[in-house]
């Protein structure tokens, strides 16, 4: 390869890490998954919830409920490795992976909007995921979080130079506003489980979350 090829890593055989060839790739992909995510699920209200879906959430054998979160796994590691095919290793591909989980996660509820006409708005409560327990909550607070996850993801992959070392406050923030975050998401787990109507969603828990990753994000990105 000649020297200078702009297709090539400076002394490798590798191509060079291409941050917005990686950008709308991962785009297509996460909306392309997020379709197939929306699919799945118009199918499997089709057979539970023939007349549209509404809390209480209908008992699913154990066998099925393993296989479902099962497939919510598998929807995660296809997820990070398709950001760790696009990115390096490190923040980049950290990045990557919030630029594709978030345009999954928008994508599909574009699908399911688009196919069933659901969500009606984004009051509209959902059951947002089955890991570590039943995430509920109305359907704008999934969708900001995606939402935020493609704008930092983008900005980690775009911005040059090397990205910087997280260092300790940075954890102990992003660690906090994961469990603000997942407070607000399973605060009404245990009235899912046992077959109730979640009320309440504890939008002051889910801002602080927010905030306080957000601040931690600008302080080491900034």
């Amino acid at each position: 390869m000649a020297a200078g090829d702009p297709g090539r890593a400076p002394g490798s055989s590798r191509p060079a890490f291409d941050p917005r060839h990686a950008l709308a790739w991962l785009a297509v992909f996460g909306l392309a998954f997020g379709y197939v995510e929306a699919a799945v699920v118009v199918y499997l209200r089709a057979l539970r919830y023939p007349q549209g879906f509404a809390f209480p959430i209908i008992d699913m054998e154990p066998r099925l409920a393993a296989i479902e979160v099962a497939r919510e796994t598998a929807t995660l590691v296809m997820l990070w490795a398709v950001a760790s095919l696009a990115a390096p290793r490190g923040w980049r591909r950290f990045g990557a992976f919030a630029v594709a989980f978030g345009f999954w996660d928008l994508a599909y509820y574009l699908g399911l909007r688009a196919a069933i006409g659901w969500p009606e708005s984004l009051q509209t409560w959902d059951v947002l995921f089955l890991i570590p327990g039943i995430w509920t909550g109305p359907v704008w607070s999934a969708a900001a979080v995606a939402a935020l996850l493609v704008v930092c993801g983008a900005w980690i992959l775009l911005r040059p130079g090397e990205p910087p070392r997280p260092r300790a406050p940075h954890w102990a923030g992003a660690l906090a506003a994961l469990a603000l975050l997942l407070a607000a998401f399973l605060w009404n787990h245990t009235v899912a489980w046992r077959g109730g109507v979640p009320e309440s969603f504890p939008a002051w828990l889910w801002a602080a979350g927010v905030a306080l990753g957000v601040v931690t994000f600008a302080h080491l990105f900034r």
